[in-house]
Parts: structure tokens; sequence; C-alpha cells
């Protein structure tokens, strides 16, 4: 039988595609859970209407997020820190501290843009990468000091 998947399945595809899968998985799984429909004439039709629209939105996103890369590739933040007399930090620079300081700077970033590979527990500068869409990644300069 062939069905349009919804949403993308691990092992079977993609949201759009037309897959072949056996009679019983489709009956008992995929339309009861509504994660496919019946590839008919008809929504075959409809699925590449939403191709179509999907894609422009698509695209539309990746112009976006690369007009906000170019605009983040320039800066920097900086972020004080209470620190000992070692000039070792109470605590550390996580992925929210970095999302309050740029979007101090008037940038729209979430926390989940943001990838570090550790908290950062030391003064510095340091190079933060910040993924914007699938495609489009920059990185952002932080500046750690003491207070």
């Amino acid at each position: 039988m062939q069905v349009i998947l919804c949403e993308d399945i691990r092992r079977l595809g993609k949201a759009g595609d037309v897959v072949k899968v056996k009679d019983g998985f489709a009956r008992n799984f995929l339309l009861p859970q509504q994660k496919a429909y019946l590839a008919t004439p008809a929504n075959l039709q409809k699925i590449e209407r939403e191709k179509v629209q999907r894609s422009t939105q698509e695209s539309q996103l990746m112009q976006q997020a690369q007009e906000i890369a170019q605009k983040l590739k320039g800066i920097s933040v900086s972020i004080a820190v209470e620190v000992n007399d070692l000039d070792k930090l109470y605590g550390s620079v996580t992925e929210a501290d970095i999302v309050k300081a740029v979007q101090a700077e008037g940038y729209n970033v979430d926390k989940k843009m943001i990838s570090l590979e550790k908290p950062i527990e030391e003064l510095g500068i340091y190079e933060v990468p910040v993924q914007l869409h699938k495609d489009v990644a920059t990185r952002v300069r932080v500046w750690v000091t003491k207070k």
C-alpha cells in the first residue's frame, strides 16, 4: 500500500514522502494515528502544492537566517562574572547567559541556537557557534570578564 507521510518517521521517510508499506502497518499504525494518509491522486496533488509552499517558506526562513548571521558575525558581547582571588569563576557561563547578552545587543536568538560543548568556566575570549538555521551558522565573540 502506498501512503503519504504527514510527519518524519525514522527509517521510513520524511513528511511529504510517498512510501510503500505493508497493508497492516498502514491500517493499524500509520492511518489511525494520522501519521500518514492514502496516496490517492487527489492527495498526491495536495502534497505537491504543500511541497511548493514549504519550499518557498523554507527559502524565506533561510534568507532571514542569513541576514541575521551577517549582523551577528561582527558583534561581540561581554559577560561580567564574579571571580575569586585566583580568577576562578563562581559557577560558569552557560547558553542562557550568552542569550541574555546577545539579546541585550538587540538580536533575537534562542537558547537552542547556541551550542556550547561545555559551559565556560574561565575568563577569556571565546568564539561561540550560533546555529540560526539547519544550513546557516555563525559565531559570536564572547568576552568573559570579572566584575
